[in-house]
């Protein structure tokens, strides 16, 4: 099944059902009308932002109260790094919504992403609250790279990726660069491979964009004593493109 094939009328049918059991004055048959027959002909962000339309046009007016919705109907937390995208891909079209709308109150945004993040990624729907609000969201994140939870830490880094696949390129990572460098440095060890290959991206990308920003990182990280078998693998993953 391709991606896009997920996102049928069946998933429309069990979301509005998930909606209304926390929502009891949703229209769930309005919303699902809006978009039964709708998706069949539409690529997968299409798809998306169909659904998203609904939401808007169905939900409450007030994101806060949506967002609450969407808190009560995560579900458990994965289990392990490698089921993100195994498992989550109903919540896709929630962090669409998210990332369409976060910016209204940041803060809840970032504090949903935190949780959304620990059942599937929130790596887009955080691009546009580092974009308008950088210094608070890196900040943010920061703390984000000493959390119990592996997610989160990766999260952390990969939001802030200036070339994430299928997103706008992002220049948070140079614009901010001194909160950057703390956000990496501080996983540079990270235990995790599902970690450190997101540190490692995010290198391979410096390079792409600022190489002599690249070449400052691995230097600081080279002058520490003990050099970890985990930031060896980041880096050498990172210069993976470096003649």
């Amino acid at each position: 099944m391709k991606h896009k094939d997920y996102y049928n009328d069946q998933y429309i049918l069990e979301l509005s059902k998930k909606i209304f059991s926390v929502m009891p004055n949703f229209d769930q048959e309005t919303f699902y009308n809006d978009l039964i027959g709708h998706l069949d002909n539409k690529e997968l962000f299409a798809r998306f932002d169909c659904i998203v339309d609904a939401m808007e046009k169905n939900l409450e007016e007030d994101y806060s109260k949506n967002i609450q919705v969407f808190f009560n109907i995560l579900g458990p937390e994965l289990a392990q790094p490698e089921g993100m995208f195994n498992f989550g891909w109903w919540l896709w079209p929630i962090g669409r919504y998210v990332e369409r709308n976060g910016n209204k109150d940041c803060k809840l945004s970032l504090s949903f992403l935190k949780e959304l993040t620990k059942r599937f990624t929130g790596e887009y729907a955080i691009r546009p609250l580092l974009k308008n609000h950088p210094k608070e969201v890196m900040d943010e994140l920061i703390i984000w790279t000493d959390d119990r939870n592996v997610h989160v830490r990766r999260l952390a880094s990969e939001g802030v990726r200036i070339r994430l696949p299928w997103a706008k390129k992002l220049l948070v990572a140079v614009e901010e660069f001194e909160r950057y460098t703390t956000i990496l440095t501080n996983l540079k060890d990270d235990p995790e491979r599902f970690v450190q290959k997101s540190v490692g991206n995010n290198l391979n990308d410096l390079f792409k964009e600022a190489p002599e920003k690249a070449k400052y990182i691995i230097t600081q990280w080279k002058k520490s004593t003990n050099s970890s078998n985990a930031q060896k693998w980041i880096i050498k993953h990172g210069m993976r493109n470096q003649k």
